[in-house]
């Protein structure tokens, strides 16, 4: 994931990953234009943030401002994981075990998926698994990983060390992020980066392996809508939102 304009990371590119974090007064700013507000009607002075040039606005006030807006996106991949694989072994690599919340957050992004009661599950290393997935700690704050291919899920993800400084919900959410690009799904805001990372906007396409909207998903993103957003925010919980969850039961 990269820089957004809240406090956000973005996995990009055909290797879709997480990379930066956002600010807070960046995500103020994006849920106000979310809300409504003009761009240039948004001012940042002294370290707060003003709507309408004088009225102070807070996080917790700007995220109650779109708090009833709860259409969000999900997208697929065409190529799936096919139904030959059952479990899945995530294999961390040494370097990866030596950070203790990237470790952590596995664990629970693990236990995101297996608590799903999906046809897929996932386990951390051992046998008896029909696909692996090598789990390696990069350079960077965030994540890449990739698309299935042949029926079965991408074979690595690429978790940012500097994660390490974050909470355990964060990589938590990085590392659900990651396995979710495994196993095909797309940034739910692939169309429009922005919508998760601020800047200008910024469309993915196709990446030649299908944007697919995922039946019972409305069509459109919100900031904090759902776990395969372009960015995350420092406040990331690490847990599916109910669109995630509508498009997990359908694909597996």
């Amino acid at each position: 994931m990269f820089k957004g304009a809240a406090v956000l990371a973005v996995s990009c590119g055909v290797l879709a990953g997480c990379g930066d974090a956002m600010s807070e007064n960046e995500e103020i700013t994006a849920n106000l234009i979310e809300a409504g507000y003009q761009a240039d009607d948004i001012r940042v002075v002294d370290g707060n943030v003003y709507a309408g040039n004088d009225a102070h606005v807070t996080l917790e006030a700007s995220r109650e401002m779109i708090s009833g807006t709860g259409s969000h996106e999900q997208y697929s991949t065409t190529n799936l994981v096919g139904t030959a694989v059952t479990k899945i072994c995530v294999n961390p690599t040494a370097a990866f075990n030596s950070y203790t919340r990237l470790s952590q957050g596995l664990d629970l992004a693990i236990q995101n998926y297996n608590q799903r009661g999906l046809r897929i599950t996932f386990q951390r290393g051992g046998t008896g698994c029909t696909a692996n997935i090598t789990a390696n700690a990069s350079s960077g704050t965030g994540g890449s990983a990739g698309f299935p291919s042949g029926g079965r899920p991408y074979g690595t993800i690429n978790i940012g060390t500097g994660l390490n400084s974050y909470s355990v919900d964060v990589n938590e959410h990085v590392i659900t992020h990651e396995l979710g690009h495994c196993i095909g799904f797309r940034h739910s805001d692939y169309y429009n980066r922005a919508i998760s990372c601020g800047g200008a906007a910024s469309n993915e396409g196709t990446a030649g392996v299908g944007a697919n909207l995922i039946p019972g998903t409305p069509s459109t993103a919100t900031v904090g809508g759902s776990i395969m957003n372009a960015c995350f925010r420092s406040t990331e919980t690490g847990e599916w939102t109910s669109s995630d969850i509508t498009a997990l039961n359908y694909l597996y």
